[in-house]
């Protein structure tokens, strides 16, 4: 199934490179979920600066090794690029060299993956140095992955989205050197990641508790820390806008002072070489003390947008730390819309940045988890110093001793930091 584009273009949009968009759906996946997943990738597309000339669709049974096309679909692709005018074909799966090289063999244009557009999309969006240096670390490790069997190919895929960053200058690059410049990126981002947890426990020994931002990309993080900052962070209605997390100070109801960090938005098959390059970037997701999970009311698709932030901070083993879900953009949406988002969605706050709506109360249920604690019976082993002296600072302990090796305790421990303790709470 596929969709030819009417070919027009805005003026000035003249070297916009011209894209076809190929989806394969096989097994259980449900058309409305391919669907929705090239709409998704025709988002990306524009937002890395190709213009998106047609889309196509086909149903598998199970993938083709060497193209993941049937031969009989790739002649299809051909006359549809043809027709399009294209330039260039995506594909929303990810490939493998060898089906890359065969696909740019049987369609004469270049041809990239998933992960190498949304790659594209974050050198573009990195402006900080460690943002800089998380995006090219990422774009190497991919590099590295697709350098065998990419010879001659390689070399006439020219520039344009997909070999922007490090693959840009010198496509010929070997293993070698490519390796070489990880490795000092590496030293670059360890002193990065360094300076970061020093501002991080210097927030820690005053005690200020932290919130966190998570979401899908472009579900209204920005939008929503300058709402309850007064902060001027810049706001784009673009995917991935925002790589460098932001903090602010924040004051909420009953005088509470504490932070918030807006951090880089998610998305379905986030690739691994991006999580793994802003580990440290995350790390501001895993060490906050609450999270304020962000959605777009307005999106159709609201549950797999919800499973794809869920994967992430599961990888990130940040899923046990307290959440308030925030409805966001229902601005857009009608009476009946909003009742029904309150009955899927118990205990989610609602909220528009455009009209204010619902920020006094989600910062009301923000102060209200600064001031909850709860009244537990640990049994902490020795080797978990760093906890017990946390206890001590944030909660307050009632009744200690040592045995066997392993401190028993009664303690009230605020609701920010009782994550940490979950894995040794015990009956009474």
């Amino acid at each position: 199934m596929h969709e030819k584009g009417d070919g027009t273009r805005a003026s000035g949009e003249t070297d916009r490179e011209k894209a076809v968009l190929v989806s394969v759906r096989w097994g259980s996946t449900e058309e409305r979920e391919a669907e929705d997943s090239l709409r998704e990738l025709a988002s990306l597309s524009e937002t890395a600066g190709a213009d998106v000339r047609a889309t196509f669709l086909q149903a598998r049974s199970r993938p083709d090794p060497a193209t993941l096309l049937g031969k009989g679909k790739i002649a299809e692709l051909r006359e549809l690029i043809a027709s399009a005018g294209a330039d260039m074909v995506v594909f929303d799966q990810d490939l493998t060299p060898s089906q890359q090289r065969n696909l740019e063999r049987e369609t004469g244009v270049k041809v990239i993956d998933r992960t190498a557009l949304i790659l594209d999309i974050f050198a573009q969006h990195a402006h900080s140095k460690e943002g800089k240096a998380q995006v090219e670390m990422a774009q190497l490790r991919y590099q590295l992955s697709h350098l065998t069997g990419r010879g001659v190919e390689l070399s006439r895929l020219g520039g344009g989205i997909g070999t922007r960053g490090p693959g840009e200058t010198k496509l010929e690059v070997d293993r070698r050197r490519i390796n070489a410049r990880i490795r000092t990126l590496d030293r670059e981002l360890r002193e990065l990641t360094r300076v970061r947890r020093v501002k991080r426990k210097r927030r820690q020994r005053l005690k200020v508790p932290t919130f966190s931002l998570v979401g899908y990309t472009n579900a209204g993080k920005s939008s929503l820390l300058n709402a309850l900052t007064n902060a001027s962070v810049r706001v784009e209605d673009q995917l991935f806008s925002t790589l460098d997390p932001t903090t602010r100070r924040l004051v909420l109801p009953g005088n509470r002072r504490a932070v918030i960090t807006d951090t880089v938005g998610f998305i379905n098959h986030l690739p691994h070489q991006l999580v793994e390059a802003f580990k440290s970037t995350l790390e501001e997701v895993r060490e906050a003390d609450f999270l304020l999970h962000v959605i777009d009311a307005s999106y159709p698709g609201i549950e797999r947008r919800l499973c794809a932030v869920e994967e992430v901070l599961e990888e990130l083993k940040a899923e046990r730390i307290p959440a308030i879900f925030v409805l966001n953009k229902v601005d857009l949406l009608d009476g009946g819309e909003r009742s029904q988002l309150r009955k899927d969605f118990r205990g989610a706050v609602l909220t528009s940045t455009v009209t204010g709506e619902g920020l006094e109360e989600l910062l009301e249920r923000m102060s209200a988890l600064l001031a909850a604690s709860r009244l537990v019976y640990l049994q902490l082993p020795a080797d978990k110093g760093t906890l017990l002296s946390l206890l001590y600072r944030r909660g307050q302990v009632i009744d200690m001793h040592v045995e066997d090796g392993v401190y028993r305790l009664t303690a009230e421990i605020p609701e920010e930091i009782f994550h940490h303790f979950l894995p040794f709470v015990k009956g009474d």
